[in-house]
């Protein structure tokens, strides 16, 4: 009976460890992958993200190169040109 304790102890050694260990690893790949996964998908929103305010900032800067070219040209009708800034493109 004194060799009981050595054989759980060898089995555990031999079989279980390894066992876990693979298991854990396989467990580690799988998380890892998500999190790549997950990488992906966060930098293609924020890219996303980006290209639509890029061409927000640039509709913005296009009305205020219009309204600058309003205010500094003299001999304009300025309601007239509101007017057809209003009738182009809504605000966004």
């Amino acid at each position: 009976m004194e060799k009981a304790p050595f054989v759980i102890a060898f089995f555990f050694i031999v079989v279980g460890i390894p066992v876990i260990l693979g298991v854990g690893g396989e467990m580690f790949k799988r998380w890892l992958k998500h999190k790549e996964k997950m990488a992906e998908v966060l930098t293609a929103q924020t890219a996303e993200r980006a290209a639509q305010y890029a061409a927000h900032t640039e509709r913005l800067e296009q009305r205020v190169r219009v309204l600058e070219r309003i205010v500094t040209d003299k001999g304009l009708d300025l309601s007239d040109q509101i007017e057809r800034l209003r009738d182009e493109r809504p605000i966004n």
